[in-house]
């Protein structure tokens, strides 16, 4: 992947953006990050913070931190039940409302995120990006991106990589307020199921 030039405000910038209220969200919603453990570990088990591989800056790989939204329900052979069968109603609840994704706000402090870019994929597909889509990993993935208030999930891989190639080549504090802003109204739109077609399949 080419490395891209970056402006004052990529490279500077929104960094302190992203340090600076990351350490004001975290402090601010302090409660619901203990009441949500809580409720977790009570209703679902342990552990409470779900880590998994994604694919982030430079294509480098981090582990992505959400509290748990499913069970560990196996079947009679000892195998994983499907996703479907282990999420509960306060699972969806978590996710519906996006509580689940609160502890990503530990991972832009650590630098692996930031607040807007493309939603960072599974670790598994770094592999199979075409050299157009590896435009998306010349920044850092984030909590929201432009591909969530076009549509979220509903998107097909496609459109959704194209609007992170077109974040990626136009990266400005206008363009990330302008998400920002736009998320809080997105974020419960249809779409925030899962995906409706597989990446092996755009």
């Amino acid at each position: 992947m080419k490395t891209k030039k970056r402006g004052i405000y990529e490279k500077y910038v929104k960094r302190f953006f992203d340090v600076v209220f990351a350490c004001v969200f975290l402090f601010l919603l302090s409660p619901v990050f203990l009441i949500t453990a809580i409720a977790v570990r009570i209703c679902l088990g342990s552990p409470v913070i779900f880590r998994q591989a994604r694919g982030g800056f430079e294509g480098k790989e981090f582990l992505i931190l959400k509290f748990r939204t499913m069970t560990d329900k196996r079947g009679e052979s000892g195998e994983l039940l499907p996703d479907t069968e282990r999420i509960t109603p306060f699972g969806n609840f978590l996710r519906r409302t996006s509580i689940d994704e609160l502890p990503q706000l530990v991972n832009i402090l650590r630098g692996d995120m930031s607040f807007v870019g493309p939603r960072p994929q599974l670790a598994e597909f770094l592999p199979h990006y075409t050299e157009a889509e590896k435009v998306r990993h010349s920044v850092r993935p984030g909590l929201t991106g432009l591909a969530q208030i076009k549509g979220r999930n509903s998107l097909p891989w496609k459109k959704r990589f194209e609007y992170d190639i077109e974040y990626a080549k136009k990266v400005s504090l206008f363009l990330d307020a302008k998400i920002i802003f736009l998320t809080l109204f997105a974020f419960a739109r249809k779409g925030a199921d899962g995906d409706t077609e597989s990446f092996y399949d755009r």
